[in-house]
């Protein structure tokens, strides 16, 4: 919430301008908490985000360190930006690491910044395209391709330390014929191998008949995700689990929302601090996988396997 490309900022939540003074703020607070409180017939998804936003510029100098990180007030932003790719950083970690091919968030990354520098005009420099300012500016097709890469990258990290067991396919393509439609994740280990799509809406998301809905839901990610499975599953003569769709914490109800079998898929949806869970235990429903079957399904998804 709020560090998504999508997300509305503390100030849009609350309803007030950035540079509104302590007294407004404070009592913009207080209109919101009235306006969203569940007992008076508001949103409960709402309410909690009105008090996050709270906290987050509330005081001096909570609004100070929120200003700076996120581009308000001509304030300075901090070194650790949390749009860009993440640096690469030695470590003394030798745990061992699941097997990983592609680049996670990789294509949405590269049409990110061809897009935003052509939104911002020929012959315009963009010193920093993930400027927290240039980027909350953005058209929504821009920041949703940004809020894309950044939630690919977050389940890559998760993932890859699910240990040598596993071995992780990132961007892969799922028909040919299509080169904008693509898997984000390949997941193969003990329990399964599934397709994973790394999702975020920006806001609150539910599940209704099998689907996700929500204000920033546009078409209907599960059964897309799916359709890209089998079609992958065709051209590689291997059978996928089942179907997990992850999405950011703050956006699910719960962590683990089961959803049953879609065109005879099993299909989980769940928040990132889940993810690992359901991967190491399955998803209810999906055949897992054992023994000589798992390098049999690496072999040839190895020989298909195209990147984005």
């Amino acid at each position: 919430m709020f560090d998504s490309p999508l997300s509305a900022s503390a100030y849009e939540v609350l309803g007030v301008d950035p540079t509104a003074d302590e007294e407004e703020l404070r009592k913009a607070y207080r209109l919101r908490l009235r306006q969203t409180h569940p007992d008076t017939g508001g949103d409960a998804a709402q309410f909690i985000q009105v008090q996050r936003a709270w906290e987050l510029v509330g005081t001096a100098g909570a609004r100070a360190a929120y200003d700076r990180g996120h581009g308000f007030g001509g304030a300075p932003e901090p070194e650790w930006a949390g749009f860009r790719p993440p640096r690469q950083t030695q470590t003394r970690d030798t745990r061992p690491r699941a097997r990983s091919f592609g680049q996670p968030g990789g294509w949405r990354r590269e049409r990110y910044l061809t897009l935003i520098r052509e939104w911002a005009g020929r012959g315009v420099t963009l010193e920093d395209p993930y400027d927290p300012a240039l980027v909350r500016s953005a058209p929504h097709h821009l920041r949703r391709l940004l809020a894309d890469a950044l939630a690919e990258e977050a389940t890559a990290r998760i993932v890859s330390d699910l240990g040598m067991g596993y071995t992780v396919w990132h961007d892969v393509m799922a028909d040919p014929r299509d080169p904008e439609a693509k898997l984000d994740h390949i997941v193969l280990g003990p329990s399964g191998l599934y397709g994973v799509l790394s999702e975020d809406f920006g806001g609150p998301v539910r599940l209704r008949r099998g689907e996700l809905v929500g204000d920033g839901v546009a078409g209907a990610p599960i059964a897309e995700l799916v359709r890209g499975m089998r079609a992958l599953a065709r051209s590689a003569g291997v059978r996928f689990s089942g179907a997990i769709v992850v999405l950011p914490d703050d956006d699910l109800e719960q962590g683990i929302a089961e959803t049953g079998k879609v065109r005879g898929m099993p299909v989980a949806v769940v928040s990132r601090s889940a993810l690992s869970t359901v991967l190491r235990r399955g998803v209810t429903g999906a055949r897992s996988i054992g023994g000589n079957e798992v390098f049999d399904v690496r072999t040839r998804l190895q020989q298909v396997v195209r990147f984005a």
